[in-house]
Order: structure tokens, then sequence, then C-alpha cells
């Protein structure tokens, strides 16, 4: 098993796990941009200027002929369409209209709106001055009102004269058919049909005059205001609410978004899941010195599943930290040679190598360095023990002032040729069963 040699493996979490762990990881900067973004949005709601809404609330009622075309709906009282007249309250003919009334031509922007199973409109203005606010909301209420009412007035007119058009024509027609009937010859043919037109014209007479003077009856009643608009006593904005939530939520995305990124630039290894993560190197144990015996069993276990040869290297990374903590006790428990490092022919003469990592003391490119001095000498990696210990290895005696104790090996053997000092106390050896003695 080894790393590329180019850059540490990141892998990229794909599950809700993996991002509350990397929030966990970073929860100083994720929790300094969430309160930063809270901060910031009460910092905007102190320097925004405060605003009042003032609301006109107007009766709409038909006026006019009414228009087949339209439906009853939760939406739309008898013949009015009350979406469409949301806006027409909004349009410039009314926008000028109200400034004529309100004395001004700077108006703010009117919101309106249509509360649901009504015949109601809402009429709003937001303004810096409550008093701007309720004289404006007044303003394009009444400016609507006029303009709908000048507007049916008008239709009113327009069909009186059509319809005054059509009764003259007819009256003519009539007239024309009457003075034809005495010199017709009575029981003829020409009698008989002028006798019948004579009968439907003067019904559409009567019904173009009747339809002339419900025309002239018909009252104009645009609408009424039901609710005034007053000066509002408290600003509509800001909202400590809105720029709170606002900010808080800015905060978190950012924050995430800065935990995600400080994480992947990262290398440096603090935990055995950042080792696992960073380096892709299976973390075996996580040891301090010394060993404990539970975690020298599962070592040892570990290390016999994986080894693929005879001589285990025991690599340290940084190499201040030295193998022999884990070679010595790793060495009395496993039926193998295991090399500390300290033999310039250690390296070449591994079968496999386990790196001791130190954690908050290396990161992910020194591991890479490492993998790839081992990769070169096609010694493969089966795993990696990591250590919150970081106490150097002591400075070893010039050779010759120690005995050589040789390479601990299980069988008790001690391999001076291939052997390396330590100054570690040593611990009883297995043999094998049936080993010699």
């Amino acid at each position: 098993m080894s790393l590329p040699p180019d850059r540490p493996v990141h892998r990229s979490g794909a599950d809700l796990g993996d991002h509350l762990a990397l929030l966990r990881r970073r929860w100083l900067l994720f929790l300094g941009c969430f309160l930063a973004g809270g901060t910031v949005g009460l910092a905007i709601m102190r320097v925004t200027p405060p605003a009042y809404t003032a609301t006109t609330y107007v009766l709409v009622t038909s006026v006019g002929v009414p228009e087949p075309g339209n439906q009853v709906t939760s939406r739309q009282r008898e013949q009015l369409n009350l979406d469409t007249e949301a806006q027409i309250a909004q349009s410039a003919v009314v926008a000028t209209r109200a400034a004529a009334q309100a004395g001004t031509a700077d108006l703010e922007p009117v919101e309106v709106s249509v509360p649901p199973n009504s015949s109601v409109l809402t009429i709003s203005v937001t303004a810096a001055e409550p008093g701007d606010a309720a004289l404006q909301s007044r303003a394009y209420a009444q400016a609507y009102l006029e303009h709908r009412a000048d507007s049916a007035r008008a239709e009113i007119a327009a069909q009186q004269q059509l319809v005054a058009v059509k009764l003259r024509q007819a009256n003519a027609a009539l007239s024309t058919v009457i003075g034809e009937l005495p010199a017709l010859p009575r029981g003829g043919p020409e009698h008989t049909r002028a006798a019948l037109r004579q009968t439907v014209l003067s019904r559409q007479v009567a019904v173009l005059t009747q339809k002339y003077d419900a025309l002239k009856t018909v009252t104009v009643t645009p609408g009424e205001v039901i609710s005034a608009a007053t000066p509002p006593q408290d600003p509509s904005s800001p909202s400590l609410p809105l720029h709170l939530g606002s900010g808080l939520m800015a905060g978190l995305l950012i924050g995430a978004a800065a935990a995600q990124a400080r994480d992947r630039l990262d290398t440096r290894l603090r935990t055995a899941a950042d080792v696992e993560r960073l380096t892709g190197l299976p973390v075996l144990a996580d040891v301090t010195r010394p060993l404990d015996h539970g975690a020298l069993h599962e070592l040892s276990s570990a290390v016999l599943a994986s080894c693929p040869g005879k001589r285990l290297l025991v690599k340290a990374v940084p190499p201040a930290l030295g193998g022999t903590p884990v070679a010595v006790p790793l060495a009395a428990n496993v039926p193998l040679a295991v090399l500390d490092g300290t033999d310039v022919g250690d390296l070449a003469r591994a079968d496999a190598a386990l790196l001791l990592i130190g954690l908050d003391g290396a990161d992910a490119s020194d591991v890479a360095s490492t993998v790839r001095l081992l990769s070169r000498q096609s010694v493969p990696i089966i795993g990696a023990v990591t250590t919150t210990d970081l106490t150097p290895e002591p400075v070893r005696a010039p050779r010759g002032q120690h005995t050589s104790l040789g390479k601990l090996v299980a069988s008790g053997e001690i391999e001076t040729g291939i052997g390396a000092r330590t100054t570690a106390p040593m611990h009883p050896m297995r043999r094998p069963p049936g080993s010699a003695t």
C-alpha cells in the first residue's frame, strides 16, 4: 500500500457524517464566521435608516355595465377582476393623479395586494417619515377611485352613444316601413313582409330605448375607502429578526465554506482520522509511550495479518521521533525481525514498513515524502501507528560504549550482522512452540 507520489489523498465527504466531522475539526473557524455574520447583520440594522409603512384599505364595487367574460372565483367577486384592479392601482396614470393630490412629484413606490376571498385592495406605501407614508397611501387610494370612476363614466358614455346611433337607425327604418304599408295591397306577399319587418323593427326600437334609458340611470360607484392610512408609530424596517437571521445564515454558509476550504488546504496531522483521511494509510493503532498491553496485542495481530515477509521496518515520521518505542515491544510479540531504522542497511533489507506518525508533529507532505522513499526501495507500507508522545528518541552514545544487542527476533536469537543499537530495556521474548532453548 502506498500513496501517490505527487500529493496526499483527499477523501471528499459524501454524507452528513463527513460534513459534521469536518465542522467538528474546524469548529472554531465555523463558530467565528457564524458569530461574525450575526454581528454584521446587527451592524447593518444599526446603520439602516428606519422606514415606515402605512396602508389604506379600499372596498371595490362594480361599475358600469357587467362584462359577461368575468367569472366568479376566490379572488374575483361578481364581475370584478381584483388582480387587474391591483395592477391598475399601481399604474403610472394613477401615480400621476396621486402625485397631484399629495402635492409632490417625488412619490414612493406603492404596493397593492388582494386579501383572499375579499373585494378589498390594500394600498401600502413605505417612506422615511410616517406622515409622508400615510399621506401618499391615501393619495394613491383616492387617485385610484377617481381614475376608476372616470373610466366607468367614459365607458358608459361610449355605450350610450353607440346605442343612440343604433336607435336612430332603427327608428328611420321603422318610419320607412310604416310609410310603405298603405301603398301595398292587403293580403299580398309584399304587404306581409312589410308588416313582419315593422314588427321586428318595433321590438328592436323598444329594446334599444330600454337599454339607452338604463345607461342614463347607471350610478357610478367605484368603491370606497374603508380604512384610511394613519401615520404608523413603529418603523416597519429595519427588522431585528430579518437582519439578525440573515446575518447568521450568511455566517453559517460562509463558515461552512471556509471550514471546507481550510480543511482541504490544511495537511497537518492532528488525529488518527486525519492520517487516514489525508494519507490513505490505515491506522493500525493509536498509542502513547509506553505501549499498553491491549494496544500492543491489536497492533501485533494487524502486523502479522498484513506483513508479506519476515522483516518489518518501523519508520518514524518525523525522523527525530525514532522507531524504537514501537519496534522493541513489537519485536517481542511477533515472529518477525523488527528493524527500527538505526542501521544503514535496514531500508534495503525490509520486506514491509510500518509508519510511526507523531500527531501534531507531522503533516501529510512528510508522510508522502516517506512513502516516496519507501516506494523507490519497493518496500510496501502495511499501515501506520499514531502517537501523541513527541519526545525525541535519546541521542545514542558512540558505537562501542554499549553492547550491541542486535535485532530482536521471535526466536530470541541475536542477529549481530543486521543488528541495531538500542538503549531501551529488554522485554521477555516469546518463543515459537518447538523452538530450541
